[in-house]
């Protein structure tokens, strides 16, 4: 069982047990993590040179803690524990589509360069979301 496959919290509670090292690789939303930071990485790489430095910085550390965040909260004791290392993650992904939009705007990048960016980064929010959403504490309301 995937975390992904999990109906209900207790079958989230011993999904979360058995996550191990290796095993957070079996999750789509780790690897749609990882295809979107080497789709970042890329696109940084791209970018002109001169003052965007701050830019592609920011971009990379946001692209790498969506990964890492996944990663950790995937080894992590408990489901609650998971879900807070899945929130920094979405937040980091707000933070990506924030600097690509910044990008965009300021002319570092063109939109035809990072459709398959934009793409990777969307599915990966909607993957993490749908993660979150199915972890939830069933005491907590939804979020709107």
């Amino acid at each position: 069982m995937t975390f992904l496959d999990a109906k209900t919290p207790s079958g989230c509670k011993r999904a979360a047990a058995r996550i191990g090292t290796g095993l957070r690789k079996n999750l789509k939303a780790w690897q749609h993590a990882r295809r979107l930071a080497l789709l970042s990485r890329a696109a940084i790489n791209r970018l002109p040179p001169g003052d965007h430095d701050e830019l592609a910085a920011q971009w990379r550390r946001a692209s790498y803690s969506v990964v890492l965040n996944i990663a950790e909260g995937a080894s992590r004791r408990g489901r609650r524990e998971f879900r807070r290392y899945l929130d920094m993650a979405r937040a980091s992904l707000d933070e990506i589509e924030a600097i690509i939009d910044l990008a965009l705007a300021l002319e570092f990048v063109q939109a035809s360069d990072i459709v398959e960016l934009q793409a990777a980064r969307d599915e990966c929010a909607r993957t993490v979301f749908g993660l979150l959403r199915k972890m939830a504490d069933p005491a907590e309301p939804p979020r709107r």
